[in-house]
């Protein structure tokens, strides 16, 4: 079983930074690409920021330049740092990562979600 929990969310003023946390455990051989999603109610999921295994990264237009996603293979954990936020990043920030488990299968997983509110 695999379980990712988030932390980090919380109110912040526009203009300020929020860094939100990620972890990953359980019966996890391998993780692949990780990232972060953000949703609203009645609107789609989207992408916010996406990671290889290899580091290479990848950024929704509108936080480019604003937000960073790292990761830290050894302790399965990836990062979002926020910088100059604004109230339309306001939104429920999921985790996602690819895994594969000691079973050898690969599955896509979720967090349970962080609420991240930005006020003007």
């Amino acid at each position: 079983q695999v379980q990712l929990v988030e932390s980090g969310g919380g109110s912040v003023q526009a203009g300020g930074s929020l860094t939100l946390s990620c972890a990953a455990s359980g019966s996890i051989f391998r993780i692949k690409a990780m990232g972060w999603y953000r949703q609203n109610p009645g609107k789609e999921r989207e992408l916010v920021a996406h990671i290889t295994s290899e580091g290479i990264t990848n950024y929704a237009d509108s936080v480019k330049g604003r937000f960073t996603i790292s990761r830290d293979n050894a302790k399965n954990r990836v990062y979002l740092q926020m910088n100059s936020l604004k109230p339309e990043d306001t939104a429920v920030y999921y985790c996602s990562a690819k895994i594969i488990t000691y079973k050898m299968t690969t599955s896509d997983y979720w967090g349970q979600g962080t609420q991240v509110t930005v006020s003007s």
